[in-house]
């Protein structure tokens, strides 16, 4: 079967889609925005090949696997087991990192537990393997009449029942045993638990320290060494237990090692991890800077937010005031002026006892020692119940390194272990491309070469595969929580290509977003690798360098929503051009274009001064923003884009104009701040975090049409109210399914079934609630309507029809104004967060951020985009906006391209000004793809 061939697909708003496409080739599926495309890709090709690979399972392990819906298609043909990389599945566990998800760590770990030199954590020299005359001169060196016992470390921390082990020490005829930390007799009944990890030390000797010991201790270490293979403990009573290696010790320090392993390296593992943070290089800590956010208030003005001390009738504000009394301070000054022991006393405690005159329910004069605010925070969180306090002060917590590891994750004596002078964390601390330099130009032992050998290739491929995929910039040690949505994709996109899988249909979701124009050619290589292998890729696309590179696109359409659903072209890229219902081949031919403006916006000649930015990868950089403008910040992947808007201009922003307690990157100073009175981030997290969110919740329109429907004369007549109308509490709504219209019934090894309600029938509502109406519809049919079908029924309500216009100018027409949060992509999440900005008053001195708004856009949507953007601009707010999208830079008023590379040789300004300036600038790789645009 050459042919993927589908019949019949009704998904969603696909019309009876049949469609024919070659397998093992590049094919593009494009269109306009809710056109249809993932509907076809991920919704019926996808979930059908998933399905009828994981129905060839037994019934067992079906009942491990979350099955998918039998999509609703007549039947498709020629299909192989599928593979979807989507955007959705960014791993937020901070135990998870860039090393982790591609599995090059593990690999580390093991080139490290085999060719690795251990060395000393205190002073540094080399370890070397410890005899029984060494372990026995350290014991003797105990005190005399110490008391203590000779242990064999026979289980360490591994899981099962272990029966055949204390067969084995009963058989051996040793008495007694540790079992997790307990003594117990080898005669008594043990039962472990199969699913928990267990320590079982024999107990060999036990001893006192004293004169003429040696040959005893040296016959009990040597029968601990032989059970245990080559570990000892002593366990020294009321004492420190010591640990002993037959293999690995500092004959200086006396300190031991375990036998290096992989887990000795994991930060995950108990043997490898940091015991202060537990793996994680960090700790949650009540940070100061949040607590005190603007050091020019006063105490008495309610510098402290948090225990709002601004009445001298309460008890803890007199504590202050007696604290600040003892230090000379005045609670009328700001706390700037204040000493570094007063605040060093107010932050951390005093051992001072302070008199206070308190007046309220229990009057008099009190003594007290002062616990200081961080101290008082830290105490609350441990000891209270309420998840309502935790969340209140976790607001005022930060993330701090670990004092110990100094966020390195790893024991020491995991860190101690290097190869070519670095440990396993400096390696992971280096950019892809340093690390690929690292390993190409290592000099190896013979020994060395030859037990590495095979680790070395798997390693270097992964490298290479990284750096084929654009993210040559990472580094393994960043949190994969941290990634964007294109950066996680081609992650596992690489990790794909190692896995050298063949016969595989993978469905991708636009794989270049996030990604400079110059970095294309690398990623579209790395995609014509798999179908080169044998494999056929569905890329949903709407990027023109990955059309022209497709063997076959399919361009869906006409139009969004019930528009949408059917094929409107199909071929090559010049025959999609050649086809004029074709809205992509239209622009793609250039018989329709985003024109770029005659003139550009000069702004009112203010300035947004951000001076010595220097987070992550920032090279201590001064940057200007006019006010007024359409401002595009540009530069390749990883060069500092999203640090310099989102870090540090935004939460700078937030922090002095709303008092907020995020802490932004490091920087000197902001200046202008006065030209803005509001700044907004309009980024692409969800509207809503269950399926009760919906566009017409969040916009805030539906509370206008439970207004409206309150009005109407059969809901006065009823008495009403516009709380009848909601979904979320009692009165109006369905009780049966709680308002949700669906019911889960869980099938066991079979996917959960979503049934509607058989009360309300899926509407959500209550008969009564059902049977008032507005001009022939019901509350559950207008939650129902399109965008577009809605703008036109309310279209004599101006409230509302302004609301709903706004998300029609975004290109949301085919949204339903009930579809549930969940439902909806980044993209139109933040396109109805800037729809609902643009229905609110501007000021005209707003700052709007938005980050990559183009995801998941067709150069339709992208024209429309630019429209609502330019209004903004127009009203003579600031637009900032993070973006790779050329047309969207083109019709930039001023343009803040960094670079020159991603990571560490990121960070940088490599030019400033209008696009025509900009493409004027030779070392600007968005000035050299801009040049083309210009012309």
């Amino acid at each position: 079967m050459k042919y993927l061939e589908i019949k019949g697909a009704k998904e969603h708003n696909l019309k009876n889609v049949d469609l024919k496409i070659p397998r093992d080739q590049l094919v593009v599926f494009t269109g306009l925005s809710g056109s249809g495309k993932s509907s076809l890709a991920f919704d019926t090709i996808y979930a059908e090949g998933q399905r009828r690979y994981v129905e060839s399972l037994s019934s067992y392990a079906r009942q491990f696997l979350g099955q998918t819906q039998k999509p609703n298609v007549e039947s498709i043909d020629g299909l192989s087991p599928a593979i979807s990389i989507d955007q959705k599945t960014t791993n937020r566990n901070p135990r998870s990192t860039v090393g982790t998800v591609t599995e090059i760590y593990d690999y580390l770990r093991l080139l490290y537990a085999r060719i690795g030199i251990p060395h000393c954590p205190k002073c540094g020299k080399v370890v070397e393997s410890q005899t029984v005359d060494q372990i026995v001169d350290v014991i003797l060196g105990l005190p005399p009449k110490t008391k203590f016992q000779i242990l064999a470390p026979v289980i360490r921390k591994e899981k099962g029942q272990h029966k055949k082990t204390l067969d084995f020490i009963k058989k051996e005829g040793f008495v007694r045993i540790i079992v997790d930390g307990t003594a117990m007799e080898v005669t008594d009944e043990i039962n472990l638990d199969k699913n928990k990890k267990h320590t079982i030390e024999v107990v060999v000797d036990r001893l006192v320290a004293k004169e003429n010991l040696g040959k005893r201790l040296s016959d009990s270490l040597e029968t601990a060494m032989k059970l245990s293979g080559g570990l000892v403990i002593c366990d020294v009573i009321d004492g420190e237990p010591l640990l002993f290696s037959e293999k690995l010790a500092c004959v200086d320090c006396g300190i031991s090692m375990d036998v290096l392993e992989p887990r000795t390296f994991s930060f995950n593992n108990p043997f490898g991890m940091c015991p202060a943070c537990n793996g994680l290089g960090f700790h949650q800590e009540i940070d100061p800077d949040s607590l005190i956010p603007d050091k020019s208030l006063s105490i008495a003005n309610g510098a402290i937010k948090f225990f709002g001390l601004k009445s001298d009738s309460k008890y803890y504000f007199n504590l202050v005031k007696a604290l600040a009394e003892k230090h000379h301070f005045s609670m009328e000054d700001p706390i700037s002026q204040a000493s570094d022991e007063f605040l060093d006393a107010l932050l951390y405690g005093s051992e001072d006892v302070l008199e206070i005159a308190y007046e309220g329910k229990f009057s008099g004069t009190y003594s007290s020692t002062f616990e200081g605010l961080v101290r008082n925070m830290e105490r609350r969180y441990r000891e209270t119940t309420s998840e309502r306090m935790r969340s209140l002060i976790e607001r005022y917590m930060s993330e701090t390194p670990c004092p110990k590891c100094k966020g390195k994750r790893l024991n020491p004596a995991s860190l101690a272990v290097t190869v070519h002078d670095k440990n396993i964390i400096d390696l992971t601390d280096l950019s892809i491309s340093r690390l690929i330099e690292f390993f190409k130009n290592i000099e190896l032992t013979s020994r060395e070469a030859i037990i590495g050998e095979a680790i070395f290739v798997e390693i270097n491929a992964r490298l290479n595969f990284l750096q084929n995929v654009g993210l040559e910039y990472l580094t393994l040690s960043r949190n994969s929580g941290t990634l964007s949505g294109g950066e996680s994709q081609r992650i596992r996109l690489a990790t794909q290509i190692g896995s050298g899988l063949v016969g595989v249909l993978y469905v991708l979701d636009e794989p270049s977003i996030g990604l400079h124009q110059r970095d294309n050619q690398k990623l579209l290589g790395t995609l014509r690798r798999l179908t080169d292998l044998g494999n056929t890729l569905i890329v949903v696309e709407h990027d023109e360098e990955t059309m022209e590179e497709a063997d076959y696109v399919v361009d869906i359409g006409p139009g969004p929503g019930v528009h949408g659903g059917e094929i409107v072209a199909q071929g090559t890229l010049a025959e999609i051009k050649a086809v004029p219902e074709s809205i992509t081949g239209q622009y793609l031919s250039g018989k329709k274009i985003i024109p770029i403006p005659e003139i550009r916006r000069t702004g009112n000649g203010e300035y947004l001064k951000i001076r010595g930015a220097r987070e992550n990868n920032l090279k201590n950089i001064d940057v200007n923003f006019p006010i007024g403008k359409l401002i595009c910040v540009t530069g390749v992947s990883g060069s500092g884009k999203s640090t310099l808007v989102n870090e540090i201009l935004f939460r700078g922003l937030a922090q002095k104009l709303y008092r907020s307690l995020r802490k932004p990157g490091k920087y000197t100073s902001i200046e202008g701040v006065e030209a803005v009175d509001k700044v907004i981030d309009i980024d692409q997290s969800p509207i809503g975090r269950t399926p009760r969110s919906n566009p017409a919740t969040y916009t805030g329109v539906f509370d206008l049409i439970r207004d409206l429907f309150a009005k109407t004369p059969e809901a006065k007549a009823r008495g009403y109210l516009k709380g009848r109308f909601s979904f979320n509490v009692k009165g109006g709504r369905c009780e049966k399914c709680g308002g949700d219209g669906i019911i889960k019934i869980e099938m066991h090894f079979l996917p959960d079934v979503y049934v509607p309600c058989e009360v309300c029938g899926g509407k959500r509502y209550n008969r009564e609630t059902l049977e008032v109406k507005y001009k022939g519809k019901n509350i559950a049919d207008v939650l129902e309507m399109t965008v577009e079908e809605a703008l036109e029924f309310f279209s004599n309500i101006p409230k509302i029809k302004m609301k709903l216009q706004t998300l029609y100018d975004v290109g949301l027409s085919y949204v339903r104004l009930g579809q549930p949060s969940t439902q909806l992509s980044g993209g139109e999440a933040q396109r109805i967060k800037l729809a609902t900005e643009l229905s609110k008053i501007n000021t005209g001195k707003t700052l709007y951020i938005l980050d990559e708004p183009t995801t998941g856009l067709h150069i339709a949507d992208v024209h429309q985009l630019i429209t609502v953007l330019q209004r903004l601009a127009d009203s003579g707010s600031t637009v900032v906006v993070i973006e790779h999208q050329l047309d969207v830079i083109k019709v930039a008023d001023h343009i803040i391209d960094l670079g020159p590379e991603g990571g560490d040789g990121g960070g940088t300004i490599i030019a400033m000004g209008t696009p025509e300036e900009v493409a004027r600038v030779p070392e600007s790789y968005t000035g050299q793809y801009l040049k083309k645009m210009l012309k």
